[in-house]
């Protein structure tokens, strides 16, 4: 896959990410939300998320989103905009909130985690085709969104179709599956994000969260069969990996039929026989929380892209972005430095397999990576 700059804006960035950006309460001390006496404000969004961790990996990211005409609306535009993002296209709301939510303490799995969401009716829920710069949102090299968006309004989902479609000069479209069945009430999700994946160049999706979202329960292959179109399909296992699957022969088979995305007559002998391309194994990491790990991952493995690395080192940037991330307490952390991630990435394999990183890793020097690596 190559990645090329859509030529048609001055202001080309490496990455676009559109979506709801939130202000996020996390707690002071563990507990139920009832018994937290204060939170510590922070950001969250899946996709501000990305524009701000390949920031601080030395890309040049836009977000683009609404917020309210509020404190947290303002917050929000400076706190991303501190991370090197350009948050210059991101519009305010005169008569909509900021989306907030309150968090407890710990991994989002246990049993008594709690997520509280105030986000019906925000600004964010207001964005359509109509109430966005598409062309500041298309020039990008690459445009990453999230199934998120699509659940938040009719307009958002529009929005989500109108940038998933094909058309001429389209950047590079990352789609991170993100599937919320709460968000989605009586509408049918599961469909909408499968239609938009396949819009997609490149997919990230859980083997748990296709199974749950479309009752996939074949393993990685049936999840490819399932979605053919995306030149890159990345799939991910959890404490087993990632793995991912690319056309046969350099070839992209992301439109069938005769037409590319473009209009320009797909190549003859495509195969979509689906067969991995690479795998990675997970990290051993001592996780802190894992809000935002998902998110990092992405981020990680579309650096790694932009770079024109292979694709193994691809989802192995990936797991080590989300490993900072994982050792870290709120959504955001500090990704590795390139020459310590460079040099990680392209460990073999069984060094690769034994590597364990916690708290700080992403601080230390070469010397002291080496030694977090175990026995």
């Amino acid at each position: 896959m190559t990645v090329t700059g859509t030529g048609n804006a001055p202001d080309v960035v490496d990455v676009v990410a559109l979506g709801e950006s939130m202000v996020t309460f996390l707690p002071s001390r563990p507990g139920r939300l009832a018994d937290v006496p204060s939170f510590h404000r922070s950001i969250g969004g899946a996709e501000s998320n990305v524009a701000c961790a390949l920031a601080a990996a030395g890309h040049t990211t836009r977000w683009v989103g609404r917020v309210g005409a509020d404190g947290f609306g303002d917050h929000l535009v400076e706190a991303i905009g501190a991370y090197g993002v350009d948050v210059s296209f991101v519009r305010r709301d005169p008569s909509r909130p900021t989306g907030v939510y309150f968090r407890t303490a710990g991994d989002r799995a246990g049993d008594t985690h709690e997520v509280a969401y105030y986000r019906a009716g925000s600004a964010a829920s207001a964005m359509s085709p109509a109430g966005v710069d598409l062309d500041a949102v298309r020039a990008g090299r690459v445009l990453h969104l999230s199934g998120i968006t699509a659940a938040l309004s009719s307009g958002c989902l529009e929005l989500m179709r109108e940038l998933t479609a094909p058309h001429p000069g389209r950047p590079l479209i990352s789609f991170d599956v993100n599937h919320r069945p709460g968000l989605w009430g009586d509408a049918y999700g599961p469909e909408v994000l499968l239609d938009l994946a396949r819009g997609a160049d490149i997919v990230f999706v859980g083997e748990d969260e296709a199974e749950e979202a479309w009752g996939l329960t074949g393993g990685p292959t049936a999840i490819r069969e399932a979605l053919p179109e995306p030149e890159v399909l990345v799939i991910k296992q959890g404490a087993e990996g990632a793995v991912a699957f690319s056309p046969s022969r350099g070839q992209s088979c992301r439109w069938g039929g005769t037409g590319g995305r473009d209009g320009t007559p797909q190549s003859p002998g495509c195969d979509t026989t689906p067969r991995p391309a690479a795998t990675a194994s997970a990290l051993k990491v001592d996780v802190v929380a894992t809000t935002g790990a998902g998110d990092a991952f992405a981020a990680g493995f579309l650096s790694a892209t932009l770079r024109g690395l292979p694709l193994t080192a691809r989802l192995r940037h990936g797991h080590l972005t989300a490993a900072a991330t994982l050792t870290a307490p709120g959504d955001l952390a500090t990704p590795p430095p390139r020459p310590l991630a460079d040099r990680l990435a392209t460990l073999e394999d069984p060094a690769w397999e034994t590597l364990r990183l916690g708290p700080g890793w992403t601080d230390a020097d070469a010397e002291a990576a080496e030694e977090a690596r175990t026995p």
